[in-house]
């Protein structure tokens, strides 16, 4: 039984078949091109604590840009995204609203649910259902430590359903086992023989199906559901490695590193960084193979007992002293550069906006269509407070990367006046294809000017 972040459609789709009575192109995503100018695919990147923003003495906000939207200045925080200025969309003065704003748990509950709470799905889960309902994982939902010591309810930010979150996965090995087969946990210098991949978990079945239903259907209809079965034997083709392009040869023979990855070490602080490019490898592998449309990948949880301060390489490691992440983002009033705390936090935020980065990199550095991954996708930074010593709810620094298959204009800073971030979602929906009006307990429709057409 495969652990729930992993949601298989079959029943589904055959399901949406039946009621569409197979009237849309439903396998576009799995041809790996972007259908009608939507895009392709959307990620959301969890980070927690918040970051260094304006303090309770008046400095100026370390993380939010400045200038105009098309003449606009990094802030120190997010030099780290220097190559990337012009593939973002940068945001100043969102809102998550008034409810338990000071709090990291009602952050996080309100985070991708925009609703006081928690009290609705998360958007990562709708677009999981609507979005990605035919692909044959609905949803990816990975994890970097974040059920360390049995952390449960409000520590996680996916809600399949309203006041209910779900975990996610947090071992990599396990994770990949369960998309693309045994491969020995992927492991990229394993000498095993792989085992058969997700096609024969998935695809084959559903090719079952559908060609079971072919025998009830009419001419015309008969003529669609051939197509889909042929999107879903090219997508086949490419797991086994007999398609063309970059694509063939990663999924016929799909690997992440998980050396440094073993049950004793899981949830040891020093790990973590590995864990996290494993699972941020994973992602993109299972996008690029069509496996999933609709990822997170959640790093820790709020109020984070985690020990950056053992990040081995890091500006911040230090193997003398024991900082954990909401320890340092308690760092006082002032941006005192001389406090051990306030000069952590800032570096562990910097670090953070560098593993983002990684991951637009990943995505930019693998062609499709007429650019690259990055170009038809979505993925956006988020987390569950402004500033992390004062946990307030507005000037939420959030950031949005790719062209979304040109729905998105990026390299811009959009500013608003208190707008609830629900609206983000509403426009993220309809950049990925969903007719979205509102989302959430207080959104007014999608945001202006982030979204073409």
């Amino acid at each position: 039984m495969p652990h729930p972040f992993l949601s298989t459609s079959r029943r589904g789709l055959l399901k949406g078949l039946g009621g569409l009575a197979l009237g849309a192109p439903l396998f576009s995503a799995l041809r790996g091109q972007a259908a009608n100018g939507q895009a392709e695919r959307v990620i959301f990147f969890y980070f927690p604590d918040g970051v260094v923003g304006p303090s309770q003495n008046g400095e100026a906000s370390l993380w939010h840009c400045t200038g105009s939207e098309s003449n606009f200045q990094l802030s120190e925080t997010l030099g780290g995204l220097s190559n990337h200025k012009d593939r973002c969309v940068f945001f100043n003065g969102l809102s998550m609203g008034a409810t338990d704003s000071g709090s990291h748990p009602g952050g996080a509950k309100k985070l991708l649910t925009a609703a006081d709470y928690g009290n609705n799905e998360s958007i990562d889960q709708y677009l999981a259902r609507t979005a990605g309902w035919s692909s044959p994982w609905r949803h990816l939902l990975l994890g970097v430590q974040a059920n360390y010591n049995n952390a449960s309810g409000d520590k996680h930010i996916s809600y399949p359903v309203a006041g209910s979150s779900l975990p996610p996965q947090d071992d990599p090995r396990q994770a990949f086992a369960d998309i693309f087969g045994s491969y020995n946990h992927g492991s990229v210098d394993s000498g095993g023989e792989a085992a058969p991949s997700a096609r024969g978990k998935v695809i084959g079945a559903v090719k079952e199906d559908l060609l079971e239903l072919r025998g009830q259907l009419g001419g015309v209809e008969k003529d669609k559901l051939d197509y889909h079965v042929s999107s879903l034997e090219e997508l086949e083709n490419r797991l086994g490695g007999g398609g063309g392009g970059g694509t063939a040869a990663s999924c016929g023979d799909p690997a992440i590193d998980t050396s440094a990855i073993n049950d004793g070490n899981l949830y040891d602080a020093g790990t973590f960084p590995a864990i996290l490019r494993a699972q941020t490898d994973l992602m993109v592998l299972a996008m690029e193979c069509g496996i999933t449309r609709v990822g997170t990948i959640q790093c820790a949880s709020h109020t984070s007992e985690l020990l950056m301060s053992r990040f081995a390489g890091t500006d911040f490691y230090d193997p003398n002293y024991d900082m954990r992440s909401h320890q340092a983002s308690h760092y006082g009033a002032s941006h005192n550069r001389s406090s051990r705390e306030f000069s952590a936090y800032l570096a562990q935020r910097k670090w953070w906006v560098q593993q983002y980065a990684y991951l637009l990199d990943q995505l930019a550095s693998r062609p499709e269509g007429d650019g690259t991954m990055l170009d038809h996708s979505i993925v956006v930074l988020v987390t569950e407070v402004c500033d992390g010593n004062t946990h307030l709810h507005d000037n939420m620094p959030f950031v949005l990367a790719g062209g979304a298959s040109g729905r998105i204009r990026t390299g811009r800073l959009l500013q608003y006046s208190g707008d609830r971030h629900g609206n983000l979602w509403v426009s993220v929906g309809r950049a990925m294809g969903q007719d979205m009006g509102y989302f959430g307990d207080s959104s007014s429709g999608p945001l202006w000017g982030l979204v073409d057409g």
